[in-house]
């Protein structure tokens, strides 16, 4: 009998990447396949952050339909926003680009102190709740307010900590570091995941893809060929 092992997955990502959404939700698939199969596995998920656009600023919000259009130009947009729509609807989402955006280093240090707090058992809700909020909901992730209140929400923190937690400095340099570290190690786009901190796999990929490696893990194989990085995948602004 294979004795069960833990599978350890680093998901280097960011809130601003739409395909870092369809790929949370893509992994959990595969992790739900993986149970299904009863593979002597057991998954330990935890996320990490990412810059995508560093000229963006915390303090200052602009509208991320034009933010897009702007930065790839309307008519690249327009065809990207049909590849997501259409990428998006097998996996249940819908996406609205309505709404503001602005730089996720403040959501990105709630994310770490829910890890802190409770590993990926308050990491992963908060991290959902946080993607639906800003590309199904419109809503500002990059505000203290509706920050804090998903921290409530999810446990992590009490809406009044959460507040206080934010508002100061706490996390802030570890959080940067984390970016400059993945920039370091040649990370240029999103999502990126580290399996068993051995194997890397780029890009959006699909269920299937993830639940192949998973299987191969399961039963001690060492000789995994990763995929190649797919178009679905957010580059450094």
């Amino acid at each position: 009998m294979v004795p069960p092992r833990t599978v350890k997955l680093d998901i280097i990502s960011d809130f601003l990447c739409p395909w870092c959404y369809v790929g949370h939700v893509e992994l959990e698939r595969a992790l739900t396949m993986a149970r299904a199969a009863n593979l002597p596995a057991t998954f330990e998920m935890q996320y990490h952050p990412f810059c995508l656009n560093p000229s963006l600023k915390c303090d200052e919000a602009v509208e991320k339909d034009e933010y897009f259009k702007n930065k790839l130009g309307a008519e690249r947009w327009e065809a990207k926003k049909k590849l997501m729509d259409a990428r998006a609807a097998t996996d249940g989402i819908k996406f609205t680009f309505g709404g503001v955006i602005r730089q996720t280093t403040l959501a990105h240090r709630l994310l770490l102190k829910a890890w802190r707090v409770g590993g990926m058992k308050l990491q992963i809700p908060l991290l959902k709740e946080l993607f639906r909020a800003f590309f199904e909901e419109e809503k500002d992730i990059g505000d203290i307010e509706t920050l804090a209140t998903y921290a409530d929400v999810v446990g992590v923190l009490s809406k009044e900590e959460a507040v206080t937690f934010l508002e100061s400095k706490e996390l802030e340099a570890e959080v940067l570091k984390m970016c400059a570290d993945a920039a370091k190690k040649g990370i240029t786009g999103v999502p990126f995941v580290v399996i068993d901190g051995k194997w890397a796999v780029s890009g959006g990929q699909s269920a299937d893809v993830y639940f192949k490696i998973f299987e191969k893990l399961s039963k001690h194989e060492t000789c995994i060929s990763a995929p190649q990085p797919m178009p679905a995948t957010a580059k450094v602004a």
